[in-house]
């Protein structure tokens, strides 16, 4: 091999900060777990004890964590006094879990990722799965925790209205089905916003269920909104004034079923929102950060759960525009915009 010394040395640099920023994943998800974030959320210079003393936590320990996450630029420290300030722009985002920009999730997610390891070095050499359940509760909480934020940002605001008609109907009394719900946290925030209408979220993840109905139930809007096990190609029901899908017809085995299934429930002037991650559908323009976020996360959850799943269409969630429209146009749809976006999503409305 011809070495450039120069190249080398600019991606040993760049090695060594991601190795950094790699190691601190534990260490923001300690930070979450044990409350640290929040203790010191607006509190101003803490010394170690003091941290300590507010978490609850071994002051040792508590020094080294502070430590770390100064050196990888989370918390401020003032030398002279020794205390540690958490900036208000970072408490925003790790601490505060009603925040559009919470990461809490994230943190979460990645540790799972982690945890599946061995399953994924196995699926790796023989071409299987790891299907969702076979994941551990980081990535069902994570991902539930990771998505609420942009949701109670979106969804009612700016979402909904960008389709035709909708929000009059929910507003008037629909039916809604909401697929792939998971935790449940976007069918309880629209049935905190449309109180005529009736939700019903599905998921074929039994624990997730669980979770949801205890949710709706904490949420008080248990009235009208149910929670049940089904599979996207087989849930009942038909007449649906609205279903949606959150982040999920790209991790399904076989996407075209849920397709035409949604196809056969919807009401003949019915609506599909279809939420699916940002994408440009195309690797050189996605190579940036967020299109690297999503093709790791898509390597090591969405991909594997598809071949995992019957149909194995292993789609990945970069999937354009294109590709979308000609997919959904097979599966008996006339109609597929996109309505809104975000940098992390696009929102597509399907019409029969």
């Amino acid at each position: 091999m011809a070495i450039d010394e120069a190249k080398l040395e600019a991606f040993m640099h760049k090695v060594v900060g991601e190795l950094g920023a790699g190691l601190g994943f534990p260490m923001h998800r300690l930070g979450d777990q044990l409350g640290i974030w929040k203790a010191m959320a607006g509190a101003g210079p803490l010394t170690a004890t003091e941290v300590a003393e507010r978490t609850g936590c071994h002051e040792r320990y508590m020094k080294e964590w502070l430590s770390a996450e100064t050196a990888g630029g989370y918390v401020e420290y003032e030398p002279k006094s020794e205390t540690f300030t958490l900036p208000d722009e970072v408490a925003f985002a790790m601490a505060d879990e009603s925040s559009p920009v919470f990461l809490g999730g994230a943190w979460q997610v990645a540790t799972s990722v982690f945890e599946s390891l061995p399953k994924l070095t196995e699926a790796y050499r023989t071409g299987g799965g790891v299907g969702w359940g076979e994941h551990t509760h980081n990535l069902f909480e994570g991902v539930a925790r990771f998505f609420r934020p942009g949701y109670n940002a979106n969804l009612v605001s700016s979402w909904l209205p960008a389709l035709d008609d909708v929000v009059e109907k929910l507003e008037r009394g629909a039916k809604v089905a909401d697929v792939g719900c998971g935790l449940g946290s976007s069918t309880i925030i629209m049935a905190q916003a449309f109180p005529n209408s009736t939700f019903t979220g599905f998921d074929y993840h039994d624990a997730s269920i669980v979770a949801a109905r205890k949710a709706a139930a904490e949420a008080g809007v248990a009235d009208r909104v149910t929670f049940e096990v089904a599979p996207a190609q087989s849930y009942p029901g038909t007449g649906y004034d609205l279903v949606t899908f959150f982040d999920c017809l790209h991790d399904m085995g076989d996407p075209e079923g849920a397709a035409r299934h949604v196809r056969s429930s919807l009401a003949d002037d019915g609506t599909w929102m279809l939420v699916e991650p940002a994408s440009n559908g195309d690797l050189v323009a996605d190579s940036n950060p967020i299109g690297r976020v999503f093709y790791e996360s898509s390597a090591a959850i969405c991909l594997p759960a598809s071949l995992a799943d019957e149909g194995r269409r292993g789609l990945g969630n970069q999937v354009g525009d294109d590709e979308w429209v000609s997919i959904l146009g097979g599966c008996g749809f006339s109609r597929c915009r996109r309505a809104t976006e975000t940098p992390f999503n696009r929102v597509f409305e399907v019409r029969p």
